[in-house]
Order: C-alpha cells, then sequence, then structure tokens
C-alpha cells in the first residue's frame, strides 16, 4: 500500500511540473529553447516548492494507506493530513491574491511585496483551515476526515480558477511587461490544489484495483 501511495504522489509531481515550467515558459515565452526551460528546472525555489507540494500529497494519503492496510489510524497520521489540507487551502488564499492584485494594480508596483502579502495570507489561512479540520476531524472518523477535506478543497479550488482564469485573461491582453504572471500563479496553484484533492480517491481506485488481484497477499 505505501508504494501505491508513493507512485499516487510521484504521479502527481510529474502532472505539476508539466503544468508549471513546460506550460508557462509556452505561455509567456513560446519561442524559448530547451536552455531557457531548463534554468526554470535549475532554480532552487522551484524545487522546493514542488517538495513542498510531494510532502502535502504523501501527508495527505497517510490515512488511506492505514485504512486500506486494515492498520489502527494513530493521531500522527490524522495530524499530517490536517495540516496538509490546510497548507492547500493556504495556497489557494495566496493564488486568488495574487490574481486579484495584478487584475488591479497591473503593474504600478514591484511584484515581490504582493509575492511576501500572498505568503502571509496563505500562512494565515493555512492556520485557520488546520483549525477547522482538526475541529471537524473531532466528531468524524478519520476516513471521512479525509473525504471531507477534499471535498472542500475542491470546492476552494474551483473557487479560486473562477478568480485566477478571468483576471489571467485581462491581464495578458494588457501592454505592460510580464503581464499575467501574478495570475498564472494562481492558475498553477488552482490546478495543483484540484489535482491534489483527487489523490485519495486514485490511491483508493489503485489499492482496490491491487486487493482483487492479490486477494491473499499483506502489505
Amino acid at each position: 500500500m505505501k508504494n501505491w501511495a508513493w507512485l499516487v504522489a510521484g504521479l502527481y509531481v510529474l502532472i505539476i511540473m508539466v503544468l508549471t515550467v513546460p506550460v508557462g515558459w509556452a505561455a509567456f515565452a513560446p519561442h524559448a529553447t530547451l536552455k531557457d526551460v531548463g534554468s526554470s528546472f535549475a532554480a532552487w525555489q522551484y524545487w522546493l516548492w514542488l517538495a513542498v507540494m510531494l510532502a502535502g500529497q504523501v501527508a495527505l494519503l497517510a490515512v488511506p494507506v492505514r485504512v486500506a492496510s486494515m492498520r489502527p489510524v494513530t493521531r500522527g497520521p490524522v495530524w499530517r493530513t490536517i495540516l496538509a489540507g490546510g497548507l492547500m487551502a493556504g495556497g489557494l488564499g495566496g493564488g486568488a491574491f495574487l490574481s486579484i492584485y495584478e487584475f488591479i494594480f497591473r503593474d504600478k508596483n514591484d511584484f515581490r511585496y504582493p509575492l511576501w502579502i500572498a505568503v502571509g495570507l496563505g500562512v494565515l489561512t493555512w492556520i485557520v483551515w488546520a483549525v477547522i479540520f482538526a475541529r471537524m476531524g473531532r466528531t468524524t472518523e478519520p476516513a471521512d476526515l479525509v473525504t471531507r477535506q477534499c471535498q472542500w478543497l475542491f470546492k476552494g479550488s474551483i473557487l479560486e480558477l473562477l478568480i485566477a482564469v478571468p483576471t489571467h485573461i485581462v491581464a495578458r491582453y494588457r501592454d505592460y511587461c510580464c503581464a499575467g504572471v501574478l495570475t498564472f500563479i494562481g492558475l498553477t496553484m488552482g490546478f495543483s490544489v484540484m489535482l491534489f484533492s483527487f489523490g485519495p480517491a486514485v490511491f483508493f481506485l489503485a489499492a482496490a484495483r491491487w486487493k482483487r488481484l492479490h486477494p491473499k497477499a499483506r502489505d
């Protein structure tokens, strides 16, 4: 079961890699060379962000792995799931802020300032939703908690994309340098969290298939 969880998490990271750097270069610089694309992969900030997304997906799968393996679910995996869900909600909050910021202010200010504000807002949103998910977990079974978390994150990602997509379209038709960069970050966060919310469902499908093929095997 752990191997299947890592497979799901690895597939998630692979999809995110495709939806960020290659798609980003195709959107903003369609004539870029492979060297240009490789320079983005050489940035440590990109790999740090990708590592955080991978860790979040693995943490979200901690409870489903124990449930599928018919092992007792302790508080440790539950708390990791809660923190991962809150982190993804924080990403949605930060992405929505960046999209709205670029839509309103265009290029009137240095983009570094809204990025730091988005980080602070994301941390605050992380804390708030972690508390909400923790309170939810007091009266909910661990497996049901994961399901409800994923439902809320999926709905949140749709709401965030309803903000990011129109603002990105507007920003791309403007005539300033790097138009649409912040809204593209908003798009990335929306699609990333949407895919993130599918992780447990994909894992359960893979685990059910594995059990049918190996009815006598044990984890």
